[in-house]
C-alpha cells in the first residue's frame, strides 16, 4: 500500500478528477491558493461545489493518506483522520498528484512529540527562516527537537520550523478539552462564510466546523455529519450540555439527517449553517431546527 502526506495547506479531497471546474484551478497547484479560488468565486459558484457534489472534504498539511489508484496527475486516496462510512479506513476521494508527498516505512515511525497549531495560520519555515508553506488550525505535525521561541518538525519539506508560540506539545494523545474549550475555539470563527468540504479557517462545512473544534481538543471523530451521530456518546435531548454535538434531520426529525451544530448553552448552538451563511451562535427555538432536532451526542469526557 503506497502512502502520502499532503503537502500544502489543504488538499481539497474531490469526488472525481473530473469534478474541479477551470475556476477551480488555484485550488490544486502546489503551493495551493486558496484565497484566489475562493476570492474568484461568486456565491452561486461556492454553493455548486455542493450541489454538483464536485467535494467531498479537505485534508491538512502533513495528514496521511493511503494511494488506492493513480489515473493521470490524479490519486484516489483514503484520509486516515478523517473516519467514515465510505471506507473502511478512512475518507475517499481523490487528489492532485502534486499535493502529495509519497513516505516509505520508515517515515511512518510514530513520534514521541507532536505539536497541533493553535493559531487560526502560522508558517512552515526553513533554517533561514523563509516561508515553505502556509499551515492552518489543526495542522498536527511530529516534533524532532525545540527551544524556547522555535519547535523542529518533520515535514513533506523535510525538516523544518514552526514558531514555539503557534503550537501546542503533547505527546500520544492530546490532552482533552473541556466544553468551554471547544466552544471557546468556535467562537473564533464567528462570521466566516460557510464553504463546502472545507476544513480550515477558510472555511467550515457544518461537520467539518464540529470535526476541527473536536479534533483541537484532542477528540478525533467522525468526518460526516451521519457518522458523527452515529458515534459517541447518546445523551437525551432535555440533558443537553454545552459542548455537546446536536444533529438535525429533514420532516421534522424523521428523515435524512443534514446537520450538526454544536450546543452553546440556554437554547443556543453555534453552527456553520449553508452555502453563503456565516458561522453564528443561533437560538433554536422558533426556528425550523427546533422540530427537526433528532440526536444529541456527547465526545468530550465528564
Amino acid at each position: 500500500m503506497r502512502t502520502a502526506h499532503i503537502n500544502v495547506t489543504a488538499a481539497t479531497l474531490w469526488t472525481e478528477p473530473a469534478s474541479p471546474r477551470t475556476l477551480d484551478q488555484p485550488a490544486l497547484e502546489v503551493p495551493v491558493k486558496m484565497e484566489d479560488w475562493l476570492g474568484g468565486m461568486t456565491a452561486e459558484e461556492r454553493k455548486a461545489l455542493l450541489d454538483d457534489n464536485k467535494v467531498q472534504s479537505q485534508v491538512l498539511y502533513g495528514d496521511t493518506v493511503t494511494i488506492e489508484e493513480v489515473k493521470g496527475d490524479w490519486a484516489k486516496v483514503v484520509v486516515l483522520t478523517q473516519s467514515s462510512k465510505k471506507h473502511p479506513a478512512g475518507y475517499p476521494g481523490w487528489i492532485p498528484l502534486a499535493q502529495l508527498t509519497e513516505i516509505d516505512a520508515d517515515d511512518m515511525e510514530p513520534a514521541e512529540e507532536k505539536a497541533i497549531i493553535t493559531l487560526d495560520f502560522t508558517h512552515l519555515l526553513n533554517e533561514n527562516g523563509e516561508t515553505l508553506v502556509k499551515l492552518a488550525f489543526t495542522t498536527i505535525l511530529p516534533v524532532t527537537d525545540l527551544d524556547d521561541e522555535k519547535v523542529e518538525v518533520h515535514t513533506p519539506h523535510g525538516q523544518a520550523f514552526v514558531k514555539r508560540d503557534a503550537v501546542k506539545l503533547f505527546t500520544e494523545e492530546l490532552d482533552q478539552g473541556t466544553p468551554e474549550a471547544i466552544l471557546k475555539d468556535g467562537e473564533r470563527f464567528l462570521d466566516l462564510l460557510y464553504l463546502w468540504g472545507g476544513m480550515t479557517p477558510y472555511g467550515y462545512d457544518c461537520s467539518g466546523f464540529s470535526y476541527s473544534m473536536m479534533r483541537a481538543n484532542g477528540y478525533l471523530i467522525p468526518r460526516d455529519a451521519s457518522d458523527q451521530a452515529a458515534a459517541g456518546k447518546e445523551v437525551a435531548k432535555e440533558d443537553v450540555q454545552p459542548g455537546d454535538l446536536i444533529f438535525f434531520a429533514y420532516e421534522e426529525g424523521k428523515g435524512r439527517l443534514h446537520h450538526v451544530a454544536i450546543y452553546h448553552g440556554d437554547g443556543k448552538m453555534i453552527h456553520s449553517p449553508t452555502p453563503g451563511k456565516k458561522i453564528m451562535i443561533q437560538e433554536i427555538a422558533g426556528t425550523f431546527y427546533e422540530k427537526e432536532w433528532c440526536q444529541t451526542r456527547r465526545y468530550w469526557q465528564e
